[in-house]
């Protein structure tokens, strides 16, 4: 087990009778039990694997736009101790419901709401989960269908970093959230319930931190190699920060680079117009670009290592063609055959 577990709860909502959204709750947290456990770790280590999650943190009505406290208060009155875990989970459950019954498409979930402990941090995970249909066979050979709820496929879930909302209230960050697949909006229902505005442009941050990192070695007195290894070494850093949740501090990866011999970048980068946070969650897919270069369009893919640009692969923007030497071995193999074909 990676993470301890403190409480967890499941509370289902779905379209009543009537039509309308109504909550089943159940009146006691999930005995930690074995399959219990098996779940959050499950889950735990689906969403921490889940890349470009969006951040932010609990809005301040009138001051946020229309973000609702309601949640962020339950949530403080039940870390006080005025409430019960139970208690609170029932206020989100009929905060969810109420946001779910503003929009024609929803057809509810199994509200999953845990808290537990991981490398040293306390957090508060909330997922909408569905259920999916599945076929087994039973002992006398018949089949059986069967409900399972589908944790392999989350798409709405958030979680909340109680020990950094704890020790910097200013943060911005301490929530971290799944985007939707066409983007913030698919998501805006489940974070409207819990009060959270965006407030850290992770993918934005990240972005601009490659920008000054190229600025960098392009305005240094490195060779080509040590270009490409101070890129290669920047993206390991960042890697390295994202796989144990914590930030990229940009002091700490001036550092990392000066122990390397290649010094200045954190003056270089807080010198320059760069807008960096002192430090911002890891994006690994805006980062990759620092090791390849890789592009999509009119039916072609391309895609190769950063350290190949000038020697396998010769760019020509006048003519916009790309040179490759020494194709691929698969790629040729299904050329040749082709042209034989043919």
């Amino acid at each position: 087990m990676t993470i301890s577990i403190e409480q967890a709860i499941i509370h289902e909502i779905s379209l009543d009778s009537q039509g309308q959204m109504a909550c089943r709750l159940r009146p006691q947290p999930l005995l930690n039990s074995q399959a219990v456990e098996a779940m959050l770790e499950e889950l735990h280590q689906t969403y921490s694997g889940k890349a470009g999650k969006g951040f932010g943190y609990f809005g301040v009505p009138n001051e946020d736009g229309d973000a609702n406290d309601a949640f962020a208060n339950a949530l403080q009155a039940y870390r006080d101790g005025r409430s019960g875990f139970v208690d609170f989970t029932v206020v989100a459950s009929q905060l969810l419901q109420a946001e779910l019954a503003k929009y024609d498409f929803s057809q509810g979930g199994f509200l999953l709401m845990s808290c537990y402990s991981a490398m040293a941090s306390d957090y508060l995970f909330v997922a909408l989960l569905s259920a999916k249909s599945s076929m087994t066979v039973l002992d006398d050979m018949e089949l059986s269908q069967n409900n399972h709820l589908d944790l392999n496929n989350i798409q709405l879930a958030a979680r909340i970093d109680l020990t950094e909302l704890q020790a910097d209230k200013a943060s911005k960050k301490y929530i971290s959230f799944i985007r939707g697949r066409a983007g913030r909006k698919v998501a805006d229902f489940f974070l409207d319930f819990m009060g959270c505005v965006e407030g850290v442009n992770t993918k934005a941050q990240n972005k601009t931190l490659i920008h000054a990192v190229e600025d960098f070695v392009a305005g240094s007195e490195l060779t080509k190699d040590e270009r490409q290894q101070c890129r290669d070494r920047v993206f390991e850093y960042c890697a390295e920060r994202a796989e144990v949740g914590a930030d990229i501090e940009v002091k700490d990866l001036g550092d990392t680079l000066a122990d390397q011999g290649m010094e200045s970048f954190y003056d270089f980068a807080c010198g320059g117009n760069y807008e960096l946070d002192d430090e911002f969650p890891a994006d690994k897919a805006s980062l990759r670009s620092l090791k390849k270069f890789s592009g999509t369009g009119g039916g072609v893919t391309l895609s190769f290592d950063g350290g190949h640009l000038g020697e396998r692969v010769i760019y020509d923007p006048i003519s916009d063609t790309i040179l490759i030497k020494g194709v691929p071995a698969n790629l040729k193999d299904q050329l040749d055959r082709r042209l034989k074909g043919e």
